[in-house]
């Protein structure tokens, strides 16, 4: 039986020998036919072909052998824009479909790394769209509502990840197409900069601001799919290399850092009240993180995002369908129609006008990332159930795109991460938005973000891995393992930050501890190493220096103290223990594996 499909874990079970990609492609397949008709899908890769290509990886007859495979046995979904040899393209228009010969270079680069491609996923009719209800092949179902709207236009990419059906999904993104959807199903979606993975065999929408994302379980993941996807592609126009240094590695975030957000009085959460305070609290997530708030002008942006279905916005999906449009408008989906159809409404003179517009609000909003290191919105203001979008299909997909649409346009970077849960359990997500080629700045305060957050994976209830150490320790630091109030997001974590502390990463214990909640005014638990009976504990690694931390030290009280623990790899790390005399008379909560569990349990009894 499998479990999560994030690729540590896959790694993991591979490495030990209890799993092989053969084992994995079937138990796959079977969650597939155990969900039904949902949607995902509209061309699955034949069982006996996903087993025939497992079956070659674990021979070794491929070119590379496993170790120079990063992705080796890793399952992967690719959005129905993209090509895949041998599998239809359809972009979710039967009329419009054909079978290439070739896969996208993108694909073809997944491929080459190891991944097992598992089929080609349902989106918004020719990607138009932040819904996903748009699509003569259904709406992929939701895996936390049956009548919540999946997001698009990348939506069967989304859910194939949010239902744990492969370990990531290539989705496209234009105008948000690849973070909405990944706010609606508690999963990561990266938008990367625009020519950083090549476009050539994809479906174009925009094709100046159309490109390959990323959705998968943790930002880890991302990365590890960006770097083996990314590559400059000379038949690509809008294909542009990365800048010397640039590296898809993941860091340990900044101690301190400064991030942006819209004034009180711009934020839009379309009367979602629920939506309104998990923004409010990923705001206070971010600041204890060592983040400081401030407020930008955020009309210059919105102004932007306006524009994208505007008849001179819209000129550029004309164009890019060309004469299909004029010989098949009657097998395009009506509302996907009406969207593309406005181009012809539109002027040359109105589209240069709409961008020499574009390159003024830019240019006016340049100054801003002198100012902070991160811009943080919304993945989106609120979620709707699909009889509200079909009710008023066009305002509420423009609602949707009110912190996305402008992101391509400005040639920003994006990554959307899970925030929390609003009280009728639908997920949403929040979004850090940098410049061109900011993906591991975004990276490593994201992980992090989401590591505080203390959320399960998807709609799967699987805790995310412990990445170990994120950035190698400095010869003058010394690192201290912390399991309660001290942890990112904890009332005590500024002690930590005010020493100028590192947040180097999550970490396990070996598994031979108990931990408590102590009966003291301020909540928090103790550590207790045993020689039977225990288990392997959550914690956070930081790192200080040698005179931070002996202040630190100085200041813990009874019933605490500092000695070596053991970590889940062997090591001995500086961390938190706890008197048994204390331990004695507290509750164990050691089956909870971590605080940030217990606490969760606590506050849901």
């Amino acid at each position: 039986m499998i479990g999560s499909l994030d690729i540590a874990t896959l790694r993991a079970a591979y490495a030990a020998g209890g799993l092989t990609p053969a084992d994995l492609v079937a138990a796959i397949y079977d969650r597939i036919a155990a969900r039904g008709e949902d949607a995902v899908w509209i061309t699955l890769v034949p069982r006996e072909a996903a087993l025939a290509r497992a079956t070659e990886l674990m021979q070794g007859l491929r070119a590379l052998p496993p170790e120079d495979m990063p992705l080796w046995g890793v399952p992967f979904a690719v959005k129905d824009n993209i090509d895949a040899a041998g599998l239809p393209t359809t972009a979710a228009c039967p009329a419009f479909a054909y079978t290439p010969t070739d896969s996208a270079l993108a694909v073809e680069r997944l491929l080459r790394a190891g991944a097992i491609l598992i089929g080609k996923t349902n989106l918004d009719q020719f990607a138009t769209g932040l819904v996903g209800v748009r699509s003569p092949y259904g709406v992929a179902r939701n895996p936390f509502g049956d009548d919540v709207i999946p997001g698009g236009s990348s939506s069967g990419s989304a859910v194939a990840v949010g239902a744990g059906l492969v370990s990531f999904a290539l989705g496209t993104d234009t105008a948000g197409s690849g973070r909405v959807p990944a706010g609606f199903n508690n999963i990561v979606g990266l938008k990367p900069s625009i020519g950083l993975i090549s476009a050539t065999g994809m479906v174009p929408a925009c094709r100046s601001l159309d490109c390959i994302s990323v959705f998968a379980n943790t930002v880890a993941d991302s990365l590890a799919v960006l770097q083996a996807a990314a590559a400059y592609d000379a038949r690509d126009g809008y294909s542009r290399p990365a800048p010397t240094g640039w590296s898809p590695t993941l860091t340990a975030p900044p101690a301190r850092f400064r991030f942006g957000l819209p004034q009180a009085g711009q934020l839009k959460f379309f009367g979602n009240a629920a939506a309104e305070t998990l923004f409010g609290q990923a705001v206070a997530r971010l600041q204890a993180l060592g983040g400081e708030a401030i407020e930008i002008d955020y009309a210059p942006f919105a102004e932007a995002a306006s524009f994208l279905y505007q008849p001179a916005g819209t000129a550029e999906r004309t164009a890019a369908l060309g004469d299909f449009l004029s010989s098949h408008a009657d097998d395009m989906h009506p509302v996907t129609r009406g969207i593309i159809e406005r181009g012809r409404d539109a002027t040359a003179v109105d589209v240069h006008n709409l961008y020499y517009r574009l390159r003024e609000l830019r240019q006016q909003t340049a100054p801003v990332w002198q100012q902070i290191d991160v811009m943080l919105v919304p993945t989106s203001g609120t979620v709707y159930r699909i009889a509200e979008v079909e009710a008023d299909p066009v305002t509420l997909n423009s609602n949707l795109g009110y912190y996305t649409n402008f992101v391509n346009y400005f040639d920003l970077s994006a990554l959307s991460v899970p925030n929390g849960f609003q009280p009728d359990g639908l997920p949403a997500g929040i979004t850090l938005i940098g410049p061109a080629f900011s993906e591991p700045k975004l990276a490593a305060l994201g992980h992090a973000f989401h590591a505080a957050t203390g959320l399960t994976m998807g709609a799967g209830g699987y805790a995310p891995p412990a990445t170990g150490a994120l950035a190698p320790v400095a010869a003058n630091e010394v690192e201290v393992v912390v399991f309660g109030a001290h942890l990112s997001g904890e009332p005590l974590n500024p002690q930590l930050l005010d020493l100028g502390a590192r947040l180097v990463g999550p970490c396990r214990t070996s598994a031979d501890y108990r931990l408590f909640a102590l009966k003291e005014r301020l909540p928090r638990p103790g550590l207790l190493r045993v020689g039977s009976g225990g288990a392997a504990i959550e914690g956070e690694i930081w790192a200080l220096s040698p005179a931070a931390f002996g202040t630190f030290v100085a200041g813990i009280a009874m019933p605490l103290g500092i000695a070596d623990v053991r970590l889940s790899d062997g090591r001995l790390v500086k961390g938190f223990v706890c008197e048994a005399a204390a331990a004695a008379g507290a509750t164990e909560i050691t089956d909870f594996g971590g605080w940030r569990a217990y606490r969760r349990a606590s506050a849901a009894a």
